[in-house]
């Protein structure tokens, strides 16, 4: 009777199990979206300035990681200890601080990805709105959602739960028009993590009457399937390579998960081995004339990111350098440089470009 009863207990309790997995798996699918291929975006506190052609511009781009990583934080996924941010307060003071080193630089144009506009991994923090208002006296702001997961019920002893977050662009000029495209995915479970990559553009006029296109890209990082990643490089290319064509100056900015340094490993004292966001940048298959502006990064061997396997430890930790820009022909690049800012407020370094458009 007692063997009877612990069966019958075992059957009920699988049951349950079976049915609460396949009502996620349901959820999942249900709520699973992705927003249009070349959808137009706002501008918010546009400003009434152009670009001048010939005049010396900076920009920077950084991946501000939602705010969650300071240098204690290790992140599951990259197989450390932690899903979301330790509390709101970290994520409040790392944005603070994310701010104050981007106002340092006194950057034209600024570029930022992973920002989340709201999410259980950074603690429902709004960090769109705070940087977008931190800049609303002297910048035009671009917002274009890149990732909007449903709960993701997953480390089972600490959810990661949803998110919706994406990239900003900044320009202290005005910003005449500003469209997200969709990039490449996986289709099978994956696409739940890697959630609806895109890239944006925003086009500004310039004195010459052509248009200075500002992208603003964050490719995928963690799947194993490079096709993808090469699938999202190829469209970024073609659009790139298509703008110049209609006479256009072009700069991408963003985080490629791919090494921009060959010999980085060298560089940096790390392992070779390469993991799925250290493949070499496919400088290759650039568009004629595109290049992508490196000047004295290697000799100054400053990382733009670090592993998040363990908390950072300089010297120690996986480093290696993925963060920076695209430049079509008609822009010049001046400097170039990796700030050192200990990775205090992010995963990431800054990275900053002096530049001009060609005449």
């Amino acid at each position: 009777m007692k063997l009877k009863w612990l069966w019958q207990t075992l059957a009920a309790i699988v049951f349950i199990i079976l049915v609460a997995a396949g009502s996620y798996l349901a959820y999942a699918y249900i709520t699973y979206y992705r927003l249009p291929d070349n959808e137009s975006l706002g501008v918010k506190h546009n400003r009434e300035n152009t670009v001048q052609v010939g005049r010396t511009y900076h920009a920077q781009s950084w991946n501000v990681g939602y705010g969650s990583y300071p240098p204690s934080y290790s992140f599951f996924m990259d197989g450390g200890k932690y899903a979301k941010a330790y509390d709101k307060a970290t994520v409040t003071r790392l944005t603070r601080g994310i701010v104050k080193t981007s106002k340092s630089a006194k950057a034209d144009f600024y570029f930022y990805q992973e920002v989340d506009q709201d999410g259980d991994r950074s603690r429902h923090v709004d960090q769109v709105k705070r940087i977008t208002n931190a800049f609303a006296h002297t910048h035009s702001g671009v917002y274009g959602q890149n990732y909007d997961s449903p709960y993701l019920f997953y480390p089972f002893n600490d959810p990661i739960g949803k998110a919706k977050s994406g990239l900003i662009t900044l320009a202290a000029t005005r910003i005449g028009k500003a469209t997200r495209y969709s990039l490449p995915i996986e289709t099978n479970f994956n696409k739940f993590i890697d959630l609806d990559r895109a890239f944006t553009v925003s086009k500004l006029p310039t004195d010459n009457g052509k248009q200075f296109e500002l992208v603003n890209i964050h490719l995928s990082a963690f799947t194993k399937d490079h096709s993808i990643q090469e699938a999202q490089f190829a469209k970024l290319f073609k659009y790139i390579n298509q703008a110049y064509r209609a006479g256009n100056y072009v700069v991408v900015a963003g985080d490629y998960n791919h090494r921009l340094l060959q010999n980085a490993p060298e560089i940096f004292h790390t392992t070779s081995k390469v993991q799925t966001w250290t493949h070499l940048f496919p400088f290759n298959k650039l568009p004629a004339g595109f290049y992508v502006p490196r000047m004295e990064l290697a000799a100054a061997k400053t990382p733009s990111v670090r592993a998040l396997d363990q908390p950072y430890q300089k010297g120690e930790s996986f480093v290696t350098l993925v963060d920076g820009f695209i430049l079509s022909p008609n822009v010049e690049a001046q400097e170039i440089h990796v700030v050192d800012a200990g990775f205090v407020n992010s995963d990431h370094n800054p990275v900053r470009l002096t530049f001009k458009l060609k005449k």
